[in-house]
């Protein structure tokens, strides 16, 4: 080949492979253009009371946009998590299913209604597909095998019904199926798929029996149903009745039996008489806690319309309002979860309260109240303070102070990857910790030692004016039902009914916290799981948010700190310390600082230094040396 024609075929094949690029980056250019118009269009379509929501067209849909994830070269969107973002209607046609790269979608906690948007089978790559606590309704799809990539199916707590479909069970790589709080009716299918890990039926009106293949699943995922094992024993014949002949001496013995029993009747009648007496003596001489949220109930300054409709306030500041007052007032949405949305409200008198509206979940007058007077009387600077509340049949409101810092959740989460966000540093990270766990362990003092929050999670940590974490919402969950299992990502393994939650299954809750908080990220479905993988391979530096990897020379308490989470998260519940002693772990990270303010309360005879605490201490060092000496 001579020189020239050489220089002709290098000079042809580079820009062959010059226009490949050039077309590829079009092209590229082209798809993340038609996604990003794309979730214009499906905002736009919808209604949404988010303020967080920052999709303007001229920031960078990859970077800018809260709730998207790209992949690596920003070509396409791979991944939209909009939980908790007020948004209301139906899903819009030829929206979201443009997204031909979409791997995750989690749309829950939503007020999303219609039936099961079709759009969604144009999505053939979807891993996880997440509409819980939505008001979607209709059966759903008959074929599932357009998405033989799925892994989690969440679609609890809406009002889906007909019959499961069987072809579910072509979901060969599905892991997570929730289908529990529908209206789901005829016999489960037998699905058979074998690397199914976690299934959850329950509330439903499904009958028949629970095939084979699921009874390895615990019955509560079935609770709420009319199903059986299919096994059931037949009633053996010597244990029916059988008709008897009566003799005079049955009589006989019937009478007497008659007569022994009035006698025990009439005794036991004037026993009544003379406790009933002592009862009512007693009743007059003390008011009870019922009595007193009576009271107070009566007193309140301000009337709804309807007798007994009124707000009830608690002593230590002087409030006045009613219900049409909230509803004038300039309201923001916080948060929302599935006990109802939490507002912030600016009262006309300057005047700036969070107010957490609960709808669609009952509880009775008298179980509300009682709790409520109990959780009125808590008072520490860590736990934030409810001052007041109102009850009727469709509408309940908790009235707390506010604090102007915001959540946790909007300070770890909201706008990343935008050049104007303040990172959250470990210094600020260390001391919500702190704070959150005194406010938790003196939530489980109160009540002789047996209260429980039931529902820890970073939209329900604030931050006081000192930079301490304030926790909100103390025993609601607890109260409230029904609630999904789903419903708090935080949830402990044990737990089945959020109203048995334990002050073991809160530790749990606060080591997902903690590992939300070292990690920054804000999905908690498989955090523990991924957290405890990431360290078992040795790879800890993986685990840190990159955002504090900035910070220098606080590795070591960083480590310190994921080792008490992975305490807290121990799977059986006697393995994880209780609240005081986590609140000595932590303090022990910084002893010299962390506590200030506080220190008196810990010398004064406190139970945080107790040997008890000291054994937890030093075992937590020892493994830290252990697991510092390998990583």
């Amino acid at each position: 080949m001579s020189k020239k024609m050489t220089t002709q075929f290098v000079f042809s094949s580079v820009l062959l492979v010059g226009a490949a690029i050039l077309l590829c980056c079009v092209k590229a250019d082209s798809t993340i253009k038609g996604d990003k118009h794309a979730l214009i269009e499906f905002l736009g379509s919808m209604v949404h009371h988010s303020h967080s929501l920052n999709w303007r067209a001229s920031l960078p849909i990859c970077t800018g946009w809260l709730g998207v994830t790209c992949n690596h070269d920003h070509s396409g969107v791979v991944a939209l998590r909009l939980p908790s973002s007020g948004l209301r209607g139906s899903v819009p046609a030829n929206t979201i299913a443009r997204l031909k790269q979409l791997r995750i979608l989690n749309l829950g906690s939503n007020n999303i209604s219609g039936n099961f948007p079709s759009d969604l089978y144009a999505l053939k790559n979807l891993t996880e597909l997440h509409l819980e606590s939505n008001k979607f309704s209709g059966p759903l799809p008959s074929d599932f095998s357009a998405w033989e990539t799925l892994s989690v199916l969440d679609l609890t707590n809406n009002s889906f019904n007909g019959s499961i479909p069987a072809s579910i069970g072509k979901l060969t790589r599905l892991e997570s199926l929730n289908l529990g709080h529908n209206e789901l009716s005829g016999e489960i299918p037998d699905l058979g798929i074998l690397g199914l890990k976690n299934l959850e039926l329950a509330y439903n009106n499904l009958t028949g029996t629970i095939p084979e293949s699921l009874q390895r699943f615990p019955r509560s995922t079935f609770t709420g149903n009319n199903v059986s094992l299919g096994n059931a024993v037949p009633l053996p014949a010597s244990a029916r009745s059988l008709p008897r002949k009566h003799t005079k001496h049955n009589h006989a013995v019937l009478s007497v039996t008659l007569s022994v029993c009035f006698v025990l009747l009439a005794l036991l009648a004037i026993l009544l008489v003379i406790f009933n007496k002592k009862e009512i003596n007693k009743r007059l001489d003390s008011t009870s806690g019922k009595d007193k949220a009576a009271k107070r109930r009566k007193d309140s300054d301000t009337n709804l319309s309807g007798e007994g409709n009124k707000m009830v306030f608690f002593e230590g500041r002087h409030l006045a309002f009613d219900l049409e007052d909230l509803l004038r007032a300039s309201a923001e949405v916080l948060g929302k979860d599935p006990l109802g949305t939490i507002y912030k409200v600016d009262l006309e008198d300057s005047v700036t309260i969070v107010v957490k509206r609960i709808k669609e979940i009952y509880v009775t007058q008298r179980d509300f109240e009682q709790q409520m007077e109990i959780i009125g009387h808590i008072k520490h600077e860590n736990v934030a303070t409810l001052r007041g509340y109102f009850y009727s049949k469709d509408e309940k409101l908790v009235v707390y102070d506010y604090h102007e810092q915001g959540s946790l959740s909007t300070m770890l989460h909201g706008w990343r990857g935008l050049e104007s966000r303040k990172p959250l540093d470990w210094e600020a990270r260390l001391k919500i910790v702190f704070g959150a766990a005194r406010g938790i362990a003196h939530i489980h003092s109160q009540s002789g030692g047996k209260l429980v929050h039931g529902n820890i999670k970073s939209s329900n940590i604030f931050v006081n004016p000192r930079g301490y974490g304030c926790i909100y919402g103390a025993g609601l969950a607890t109260l409230m039902h029904p609630l999904p299992r789903h419903a708090f990502g935080y949830r402990a393994p044990e737990l089945t009914d959020t109203r048995k939650a334990t002050q073991s299954s809160d530790v749990y809750s606060f080591g997902v916290l903690i590992f939300e908080i070292l990690t920054g990220k804000p999905e908690v479905a498989d955090l523990v799981r991924w957290v405890n993988s990431v360290v078992r391979e040795e790879w800890t530096g993986e685990v840190f948010d990159e955002e504090l990897l900035r910070c220098t020379q606080v590795e070591e308490e960083m480590v310190e700190m994921l080792q008490v989470g992975m305490a807290c998260t121990a799977r059986l519940p006697e393995k994880r310390p209780n609240m005081a002693e986590v609140v000595s772990m932590v303090d022990e990270i910084r002893p010299e600082n962390l506590a200030s303010g506080y220190r008196s309360e810990v010398s004064s005879g406190s139970a945080l230094y107790s040997t008890r605490h000291y054994i937890a201490h030093v075992f937590v060092k020892t493994v830290r040396t252990i697991f510092l000496h390998y990583t």
